[in-house]
This record gives structure tokens, sequence and C-alpha cells, in this order.
């Protein structure tokens, strides 16, 4: 059995992930694509009041497990679009740790920090300045295999860019590169 495919979008909070995602789900037609979300198994977690280092212990442990659903779904030969933000060192070293890089195309989700501001806003759902705080972290490995800003493009033409450029993903992709240069004590417990 053939491993699926990643389409892996990073970006901050409200950078537009899971619109270009719904997108891609609509016009990707070469293949059954199923969208993992990073705060739909967020969602999953229990809703009680934790104190900081036991909502840390469990916000670790949900990305980890969310990695590992990824890394499953792909193994069994699922096509997936992962939309995540990688915020913190270790989840990228967790990433590359757990999921096959060849299978990885891994897409930066760009936006201005004016538009992320306009959007957090309107959308009311997160806390404000997480994207800003956000920004400087999540493309700080610098290696990408295709970039889209959302704040210049919709969220439809991001995804045709990206589907357009899915069947000439380059050799190696950026998950290999970035594995070659991911110090392997940089695990999630690094």
């Amino acid at each position: 059995m053939a491993a699926g495919r990643i389409i892996f979008l990073n970006g901050t909070s409200s950078s537009g992930k899971s619109s270009i995602a719904r997108e891609l789900l609509g016009i990707l037609d070469d293949g059954v694509f199923s969208h993992l979300a990073v705060d739909g198994f967020n969602a999953m977690r229990t809703k009680r009041p934790l104190a900081p280092e036991d909502l840390d212990t469990a916000l670790r442990r949900t990305r980890m497990g969310f990695h590992r659903s990824i890394a499953a779904m792909a193994e069994v030969g699922n096509d997936v679009v992962v939309d995540h933000v990688l915020s913190e060192p270790w989840r990228l070293a967790d990433c590359l740790a757990v999921l096959r890089p060849e299978d990885v195309l891994f897409v930066g989700v760009h936006c201005s920090p004016d538009e992320l501001t306009r959007r957090e806003k309107a959308r009311g759902d997160r806390p404000p300045g997480l994207a800003a705080l956000q920004y400087d972290l999540v493309h700080q490995h610098g290696d990408y295999d295709i970039e889209c800003d959302t704040s210049t493009a919709s969220p439809r033409e991001c995804a045709e860019l990206i589907k357009d450029f899915l069947p000439v993903r380059p050799t190696p992709t950026a998950f290999t590169r970035l594995s070659a240069r991911c110090p392997a004590d940089s695990g999630p417990m690094g």
C-alpha cells in the first residue's frame, strides 16, 4: 500500500490555513483528501480549567498525538491536508521525526501583520495579539516547498497554486532538507 500524501499548511493563527484547506478539499481531484486541523484536536480536550503546568503538559501531549495521527492516516494510504501552527521548535522537530519527509508538501502560509490583526479582531475567538506573538516564530526554520500570502491572494487562489504544485513537488522536499538539519535532541521532550 502506498503512503498518502501530506499537504502541510503552516502559518500563524488567522493566516487562512483552514480556509485554504477547505478550498483544497473542493478542488483536489486526484485522490481522497481529509483535513486534519490542530484546532480540531484542541477542541477534543476537556474544558475544565487546568493549572498552567498541567495545561502545558496537556497541550504538548495533544500536539504529539496530532502529529502521530497525521502519520497514521498517511501510513495507511490516506491523503491529508494538515493545518498547524509550528510556533515552538519542538513541534517541527516532532513532525520531522514521525512523518515520512518524502510524503510531505510543506506550505508556508503568510499574511501581513495588519491583516492578521484585522482577522483576529473580526473572528473574536482568539486571544488578542496571538497572531502577532506567533508571527516571527512559525516560519523561523526558513524552508518550504511552496509559499503563499493570503493578504494578497484569496484562499481559492492559494489552493489552486498548491494544487498545481503538488505533482511537481521538489526532490528533496523541504521536510527532507529540514530533517537533515534538525538535531536529534530537539524532539518533543528536548
